[in-house]
């Protein structure tokens, strides 16, 4: 029976060849979308996976309560977690690390290169299960001046993996390092991110101040015991830090590893139950309605030839087949089919995949060699081949066999319903996904081009190595004698990003009990002509500034905090602190850290050239940027000759802050693009199917004196009525969509009227570009070819 059906199958392919392509070939391109999809949402899904003990592993994370907000952070107390580990049960282990990642020049021989690591305690190597190619974790870091190295570093280093082990290698041009483990090369899907990893015990003698319980420097992690209760240790938690430093405000508490990437979005100190996991949900949803429409192209057609296999199904029922028989042999029909497309959709992978990784910045594989990547190939397959196939089974294996067989016209009002429906399913979707691609863009150059308060053009940052704090002012002058630099100046933290910051702090007329978290940022002289900043009132830092008694500049927002009239002259001191700072200056408010929000007030001192670690120059606005790159270059290799010049345009660090909303914004317009493509694939092919269902109908009236035009617009109109009916339905549905995707930015767009009336304009543009070559090819044929036969 099988073997018959699939006979019968290759049969109606071969004799419609048109339709049988369209069908595959639409199918193949939804299923190859969705097989696209899915290998992203995995690897999503997959996060961390890496690490064995990940049930069990938490970051430290504080909320801190302030006036307006409270703000959860991941920075903890240098003391934090040897007291957990002692005090509190159920707590197996902990690690401190440095936060983030620290870029240092390692050099061996005459080749010196950067690389990003972080130093944490020999407990990292247990709890975040470090594979060792090389060397032994437990004697890992038994010398102070060790370091565990990736695969990758190895070769970066030293050109290979093999011999690695024992060698030495200088860092940062001041200590020599010997490796002791070599360890493989992480997952792109893993949280933690190194090159390399040094003993914590550098990094927490090079840091004074994190002895202080109410300094929060550097990340805590925890590894609870088996069956051990997070919410247990986060009562205890609650005031731990408190009861060491009364002044703090931090409520610390256990993130869960299995929520680190998925789940990472927190308001007023509870997860909203957003984050990474939005976008999971979000192409999950496309790529279902991409195979949703590609199966509806399906029921389409096979419906519309349906009078072409009423005589087979009256042939067969006269034979003996029953209704049953014939709706399994349509449905194993389309099942087929599916196949087919599935093996084209492969080969449509294969080749996108590239394309795709370099679109959504990943290493993705398609790993069809893994069991569960073939039964889920298999399952998209059968779903979309009983969807597909399931509505023109029954309707095909309901014709009466002495109506096919006497000749009688079967009557297609009840299936032509459905097409229509069918039809206004498919842009309905297409045209959700214009608009959303849309508004999407906008949101997206609605942050571009927000206010910062600050210039991001022509601005590079660069990284404070060996000598060039030492000798800044004669890098400053040689750059600013080039005609190439506008000007220079150094900071303490990127300008872009948020950095150090305190809340006691209190002034004249301060409210009791308030609670306000102000940035404090160490600049020097010069930094807010270099940054583009402008000054709002006073005068700007000067060098005279540097040391006591403390003078600063304030932003705006921390200026109106401090009450009515000027802020130039007024006071700010630390609570139960004597010392002051005395306002000089006020610039303006600029945005930083968060793009969509607004920025907390920032106080800036002038602090000597060591106490910094970055640099910025602005390039001058009319000089080449190439030549204006290499002055920079060779003054600074002629003052700081042991490190390479490494630099960071400002505008790209900019860019690099939106790369969820990017990539929504590229994945949308591509498959908003392949929605239209395949709903137009059923367009077109229903167009066919309609022209040769009149035929005769357009040879009468052609004789009768209609135009070609009049011909062509009679055939279009039907189906630019299904295209409006589509834009009633899609733009409410839009607008919900995407004002409640809107709605989770502080700073955004409202949504234009004219986005929806473009959209709607586009469809029917697309309608009626792809109707019209069937049409016009029907309304110039000759009448005589349809009628001679009557």
């Amino acid at each position: 029976m099988i073997r018959n059906y699939i006979k019968t199958a290759i049969r109606s392919l071969t004799k419609n060849k048109a339709y049988s392509f369209l069908n595959i070939f639409g199918l193949s391109i939804g299923i190859a979308c969705a097989a696209l999809i899915f290998l992203w949402v995995e690897d999503e899904v997959n996060f961390d996976n890496v690490y064995t003990k990940k049930d069990n592993l938490y970051i430290v994370r504080e909320n801190q309560k302030y006036d307006t907000y409270v703000f959860t952070e991941s920075s903890t107390p240098g003391l934090m977690g040897p007291a957990m580990k002692a005090e509190i049960p159920g707590v197996a282990n902990t690690c401190r690390t440095s936060e983030g990642t620290t870029s240092l020049l390692f050099s061996k021989g005459d080749k010196s290169v950067f690389a990003d690591g972080k130093y944490v305690e020999p407990s990292f190597f247990s709890m975040f299960s470090t594979s060792f190619v090389q060397g032994n974790p437990a004697s890992a870091f038994n010398d102070l001046h060790s370091i565990v190295i990736t695969e990758k570093a190895a070769i970066k280093f030293f050109g290979n993996t093999k011999t690695a082990l024992g060698q030495y290698i200088k860092v940062d041009n001041k200590q020599d390092y010997v490796v002791t483990g070599v360890v493989k090369n992480l997952p792109a899907n893993a949280s933690i991110q190194f090159e390399w990893l040094m003993p914590f015990k550098i990094y927490f003698d090079q840091s004074p101040w994190l002895t202080n319980w109410g300094n929060q420097s550097l990340s805590t992690y925890v590894e609870l015991k088996p069956g051990a209760s997070a919410s247990q240790v986060d009562k205890i938690l609650y005031n731990y830090i408190i009861k060491r430093s009364p002044r703090s405000l931090g409520h610390a508490f256990l993130f869960g590893m299995n929520q680190w990437h998925l789940y990472d979005d927190f308001k007023d100190g509870r997860q909203t139950g957003g984050g990474q996991i939005e976008y999971v949900h979000l192409f999950t949803v496309i790529a279902w309605i991409i195979l949703f429409i590609a199966c509806i192209n399906f029921m389409n057609l096979a419906t519309a030839r349906s009078e072409k296999r009423a005589r087979e199904v009256g042939v067969r029922k006269v034979l003996g087949a029953g209704k049953n028989s014939l709706a399994l042999q349509f449905i194993a029909e389309a099942v087929f089919m599916s196949l087919i497309a599935a093996v084209v959709a492969v080969v449509i992978v294969y080749a996108a995949l590239p394309a795709f990784n370099t679109l959504v910045q990943k290493q993705l594989v398609t790993g069809f060699s893994k069991p569960v990547h073939i039964a889920g190939l298999l399952l998209i397959t059968l779903i979309c081949g009983l969807v597909a196939g399931s509505y023109p089974s029954l309707y095909l294996s309901s014709f009466s066999p002495v109506s096919v067989l006497k000749g009688v016209k079967i009557k297609d009002s009840g299936a032509a319903l459905i097409r229509k429906g069918l039809v206004v399913m498919q842009f309905t979707a297409s045209i959700v996904l214009i608009i959303s691609t849309v508004i999407i863009y906008q949101q997206i150059q609605h942050i571009k081009s927000r206010q910062l308060g600050f210039n991001k053009n022509n601005l590079i940052e660069i990284g404070l190595q060996g000598d060039l704090s030492k000798n800044f002012d004669a890098v400053k002058q040689d750059l600013l004698s080039s005609g190439n630099v506008d000007n220079v100046a150094l900071s303490d933290h990127a300008i872009i990003y948020g950095g150090n910051n305190t809340s006691g702090l209190t002034w004249d007329g301060k409210p009791p009990g308030s609670q306000v978290l102000i940035s404090q940022r160490y600049v020097t002289p010069g930094f807010f002509e270099t940054a583009g900043m402008n000054l709002v009132e006073g005068r700007n830092l000067t060098v005279a500034d540097t040391g006591r008694p403390l003078r600063m500049v304030i932003t705006n927002s921390l200026a109106k905090l401090m009450g009515k009239g000027s802020a130039i002259g007024k006071r700010v001191h630390g609570e139960g602190d004597t010392t002051s700072a005395t306002v000089v200056g006020v610039v303006n408010d600029y945005v930083y850290g968060n793009m969509y929000g607004k920025p907390d007030p920032v106080m800036f001192f002038s602090t000597d050239p060591k106490n910094t670690t970055v640099m910025y120059a602005r390039i001058a606005q009319h000089k080449p940027i190439e030549t204006s790159l290499n002055i920079i270059r060779d003054v600074l290799k002629k003052n700081n000759p042991a490190y390479p010049f490494d630099y960071r345009f400002v505008d790209d660090q900019f860019n690099q802050m939106f790369l969820n909303e990017m990539l929504i914004s590229k994945l949308s317009r591509v498959f908003a693009t392949l929605a239209i493509i395949i709903s137009c694939l059923g367009l077109f092919g229903l167009a066919a199917y309609t022209a040769e269902r009149r035929t005769k109908e357009i040879g009468i009236r052609k004789v009768l004196g209609a135009s070609v035009l009049s011909v062509a617009s009679l055939l279009s109109l039907d189906f630019l009525k299904l295209v409006a009916l589509s834009c009633c339905v899609a733009f409410p549905a839009a607008y919900w969509v995407m004002q409640n995707w809107l709605k989770g930015y502080q700073y955004h767009i409202g949504i234009s009227l004219w986005v929806f009336a473009a959209a709607g304009v586009a469809a029917v543009i697309i309608a009626v570009v792809t109707v019209s070559f069937q049409s016009i090819k029907a309304a110039i044929a000759n009448p005589v070819d349809s009628l001679k036969n009557e």
